[in-house]
Order: structure tokens, then sequence, then C-alpha cells
């Protein structure tokens, strides 16, 4: 039987007197010797008495197997050369060398230091039981390793489900989103054809009448004047001219009143474009009604299956628990889906409303595009890159003459720098919260270059062209027209640009009259 942790002992370390005390050798240093020779031990211990260092010293090794082969070594190659524990025990004159041997059954329970430290730091044991409890340990080992693998994959396997479910339920909503879009779509598109077509027609016709209107009055003058030079009219050409000059002044007060109609019925387009606005909002707050009500309802179904599953014990209070959470669920889901209906009459009109505003808009630039800057409202090409700034920076490095040539060179240059889809000097920060927003990359080689050759004037040009690109066509990197209210810096509302049009027509008809 072996002492468990593995030990050694080392005798006759040799000792000198100091102050009455005997000194020897420190455990450090034996240690680092047996290291030398390849043992490997973990640590070696002096053993003290009231005389001081005793010559005997524990030699302590790693508890598992290998540590047990470096002890057999450590006495094996003490006792090759003719100092292990017999030769200690037998010889009479022992020699100025160090014996050492494995701790054994005897040595632990002998008297003096070492039984004493070998007992108090150890137990006896053999190979056998050692190997014994090895595998008890492996086996134990594997035991846990088996329970806590079939959790874990007990676990991975719900969340799976859990996963397939909330995936199937998102998918199917997804797929309602797009078609309830896609009849949206459709149907504004077609309304819009319809209106567009019949004030297409209503401004024909009031166009025709107007100039027939006014060529009637042009001949009926023309015509008062010839009879006012042949001073040869009768009482009947004179009444016939009157009434037709009366009928004249009914038709253009007609004119006056289609007219005053026509500005009505803008202003009436302008209301129910508010209307629908108001619409809108309130169907934001249905889809966040009904998505409340979703939660709500899996909720209430989760409580259900729970009470459910627990009604099986027969409780009378549990039943009467289950029938209050199946008749409040029951109403939830009849809320939900009153809410859906209604949800999706207001969905219906909002594509219908969006999409008759973004065909007039895009016809309100169309009539623009002709206008010029100076107007409080017109066209503002978002993307294109301004040259005033490139015309400063060139009148710093270049003469007069040249400077106009190269301002048009450079602004050219960094249009077709924003039109290159290889080029997007712009980077992704996410908060703390995981929302990701997309900024100017600062630090981009080609945006440096520009702020240090042509200044930050030229350079806030080109970042705000590029803003611009990237907010309206990052696909296509192309130059956009956008409705612009010049005095205010910023994009006009289809309201504004209507109502400056109204304006411009009424002033284009007093000038007429």
């Amino acid at each position: 039987m072996y002492v468990h942790p593995w030990k050694g002992i080392i005798a006759n370390i040799p000792t000198t007197l100091q102050d009455g005390k005997h000194v020897g050798e420190s455990g450090r240093k034996l240690r680092e010797d047996l290291a030398k020779k390849g043992f490997n031990p973990l640590k070696v211990q002096p053993l003290w008495n009231r005389h001081g260092h005793s010559g005997y010293a524990i030699v302590e090794f790693n508890k598992e197997w290998d540590g047990f082969n470096n002890a057999i070594m450590f006495e094996k190659s003490f006792e090759l050369d003719h100092y292990g524990k017999k030769d200690y025990y037998s010889s009479r004159r022992k020699k100025d060398k160090l014996y050492a041997w494995v701790a054994r059954e005897d040595d632990y329970y002998s008297g003096g230091l070492i039984g004493e430290y070998l007992r108090r730091n150890g137990d006896l044991k053999t190979v056998s039981s050692k190997e014994a409890e090895d595998r008890r340990k492996t086996s134990k080992l594997l035991t846990t390793l088996n329970d806590t693998l079939e959790t874990k994959n007990q676990r991975l396997q719900e969340m799976q489900n859990k996963f397939n479910e909330v995936s199937s339920s998102m998918s199917t909503l997804m797929w309602q989103k797009d078609e309830m879009i896609r009849a949206y779509n459709e149907e504004c598109k077609k309304m819009q054809e319809n209106a567009h077509n019949h004030f297409k027609q209503i401004s024909l016709e009031h166009e025709r009448n107007a100039k027939c209107i006014l060529d009637q009055k042009r001949e009926l003058e023309q015509r008062e004047k010839e009879l006012l030079q042949r001073e040869a009219q009768n009482e009947n050409e004179t009444k016939k001219l009157q009434h037709e000059k009366m009928m004249n002044e009914r038709a253009a007060l007609e004119q006056k009143k289609a007219d005053e109609t026509m500005f009505k019925l803008a202003e009436e387009h302008k209301r129910d474009k508010e209307k629908l606005h108001r619409e809108i909002i309130k169907l934001e707050k249905q889809l966040d009604t009904r998505q409340g009500l979703e939660l709500e309802i899996q909720r209430l179904r989760g409580a259900l299956q729970v009470m459910e599953h627990m009604n099986g014990d027969g409780d009378a209070d549990t039943k009467k628990r289950l029938e209050v959470i199946q008749d409040e669920l029951k109403e939830k889901e009849e809320e939900l889906e009153d809410l859906e209906d209604l949800n999706q009459a207001l969905i219906i009109k909002e594509r219908k409303s969006n999409d008759e505003l973004q065909y007039a808009r895009k016809e309100l630039i169309t009539a623009f595009k002709d206008v010029s800057t100076r107007a409080h409202i017109g066209v503002k090409k978002m993307g294109e890159v301004d040259i005033k700034p490139f015309l400063v920076a060139a009148k710093r490095k270049y003469s007069a003459k040249e400077a106009d040539v190269k301002s048009a060179e450079l602004c050219t240059l960094w249009q077709d720098y924003l039109r290159h889809p290889s080029w997007h000097p712009f980077k992704i920060l996410t908060d703390k919260e995981g929302n990701c927003k997309e900024i100017l990359d600062e630090e981009d080689e080609k945006l440096v270059e520009l702020k240090t050759e042509l200044g930050d004037e030229a350079y806030d040009a080109v970042t705000t062209a590029l803003k611009q690109m990237n907010e309206y066509n990052p696909s296509g990197r192309y130059i956009v027209p956008e409705l612009w209210n010049f005095n205010e810096g910023r994009k006009a509302t289809l309201t504004e640009g209507v109502q400056h049009l109204l304006n411009k027509w009424k002033l284009h008809k007093r000038r007429r009259c």
C-alpha cells in the first residue's frame, strides 16, 4: 500500500549547526534538483523538530498516474545507485549522499516526524483501489454529462419548435400584408387614372368654351364697329346686336362662375387630402390597437392551454377560471375581427389617397420643371453638385480666365464620382438598443482629399449632394427632381404646390382680362 497523494521520502540531508539550531538545504533547492532529473515534484517539504532541520524531507508528487510514475522513477533512480530505503537502514556508515524512496504503509504507521506528516497529509491506497476509484469518478462524470446533454437536447428541441411556430406566423402575416398592399396599389392606380382622365376632359372642354366665347366677343365687337362706321343701323339690327351682346355678357358670367367652380373643386380636393391624412393617422392607431389585441389573444391562449392542462385534476375552481378565460378569449377574438375589418377599409382608403398624392406630386414636378428657381415653389435636382463652391476654390488656385473651366471640370468629376456605385462613403452605427443608422464616413480617402485640396465649401457641396442621392436614389445613383420650397429650404408639400399653381393661374387670368 502506498501513501496517497503519492509521496517520497528523502533522508540523510546534510545539516550544519548555526546558533544552536540545525540548518539544511531548502525545499525549493531540492525540488529544483529533482525537477532537473525529470521527476517533476510538486514541492519538497523539509521536516523540522525543536532542534531545527531533522535531515528528512517529504517529496510530494501529482496525485494522478503521471505523479505515480514519477515517484516510482524517483525511487528506482536512488536504488540503482544503492541509495534506497534498504541501503539507508542497513548501512552503518552513511555517506554524505541523499537516500530516498516512495512512502508506503510502514512509513505511514512509523513513529516520529515522517509518520506524523504522512498521516496528517495523506492516506493509504493500493494501485487497484486507485484504479477502481478513477473508474468510479469517470463513470459518474459520464453519467452527469449524458444527463446534461439530454437536458440540453430537450431544451434545444423546445426552442426549435417555438422558433418554427413563430416563423410560420410571421410568414403568414407578411404574405397578408403584401397582398393588402398590392390590392391597395391596384385600386388606387385605377381610381387615379379615372380621375385624371375626367379632369383632363373637363379642362379641354373648358378651354374650348373659353376660346369660343372670346372669338364671339371679338366678332361682335368688330361687327359693332362696322355698323357704327356705316351709320346704317336700323332698329331690328340694333336690337339683335344688343341681344347678342347681352348673351355674350351672360356667357362671360357663366365662364366666371365656371372658373370659381373649378377653384372650389381644387379647394375640396385639398380638404379631401387632409381628411385622408387624418384617416391615415387613424389607421396607424388602429394597427397599434390590433397588435395589442393580438398579443392579448396570444397571452389568453397560453393561459387557456395551461388551464386546460390543469383541468385534468377536476378541480371546480380551475374549471370556473377556465370558462372565464375562454369567454374572455372569444370576446377578444371577436373584437380583433371587427378591428381587422375596419383596418382593411382604412388601409384601402389610405392606399388610394397615397397613390393619388404621389401622382399629383409627379404631375406638379413636371409642370414646374421650366419654372425659374427664383420662384417661391419650384423643382430642385436632388443629388446635383453645386458648382459655386468649386468656382470659389478655383479662383484661389487659378487665374480668372482658367477658373471657370477648372471649376466646371472639377464639378463634373465629382458628379461622376457620385454616380459611380462602387463609391459609397457611408458606415453603419448601432446604438445600445440595437438600432442601426447609416452616417457619412468623414474619414473616407476621397472626401479627406477633397477637403484638403478645395476647402470646406466644396466638401460641403459634395457631401450635401451625396446625402441627397443616398436618400432619394441610392440604387440608381442619378439625379432626382423634387418639389421644393426655396424660401424655407425644404421639400414642398403637395398643398403648397397646388396653391402656388392656382395663384399663377389666377394671375394669368387677370392679365388676359
